[in-house]
């Protein structure tokens, strides 16, 4: 699977004699491609309003893309899941410089700490948290501390008077 773009998708039931102007549902997916968020849209939308791809139609598929790409920001992020004993609601919390990076990060977590694959995790709702307040678990809030330093204790400086051949074999030992 490629890496996740977020999309925009809104779709609508189709139009009847009944209903000609039926209500709009708007879903933020992330999906590696068009076709997947579309699906994903239509498989939500499903559960959710009596609304399949056969009587339904999409208004359109936009593409969202982070407003300050290089900036490190926190997420809270709101899933719920299936694992082989059941479904269970989870909130997590990730330090990327994007949503979709987040979203990466929990789906690589998930798989790692929970054995959770891409098709049973359903993400609820994605939130930047600008608010150090706002950060509930500990291993993000180490990293928003006041002047956090990472110290690098051993440095070995380059020596400028080697030679590019060598007639003794190096060591790869430090």
């Amino acid at each position: 699977m490629g890496r996740l773009q977020e999309y925009q998708v809104i779709g609508r039931h189709l139009p009847t004699e009944s209903n000609p102007t039926p209500a709009l549902y708007r879903m933020r997916i992330f999906a590696p491609n068009v076709v997947i968020a579309k699906s994903r849209f239509w498989y939500f939308l499903r559960g959710l309003q009596k609304v399949k791809k056969t009587t339904g139609e999409i208004v359109s598929v936009n593409a969202i893309s982070e407003k300050h790409p290089l900036k490190v920001k926190n997420f809270g992020i709101w899933i719920r899941y299936d694992s082989r004993s059941g479904t269970h609601n989870m909130y997590k919390e990730y330090r990327e410089t994007s949503r979709t990076a987040a979203v990466e990060s929990l789906y690589s977590d998930m798989a790692a700490r929970h054995r959770a694959r891409f098709r049973s995790i359903h993400i609820l709702k994605v939130v930047e948290l600008e608010k150090t307040e706002d950060i509930k678990r500990p291993y993000i809030k180490q990293l928003v501390t006041k002047n956090l330093a990472f110290p690098l204790p051993h440095r070995i400086p380059k020596i400028k008077t080697s030679k590019i051949f060598s007639a003794k074999r190096p060591s790869t030992f430090a």
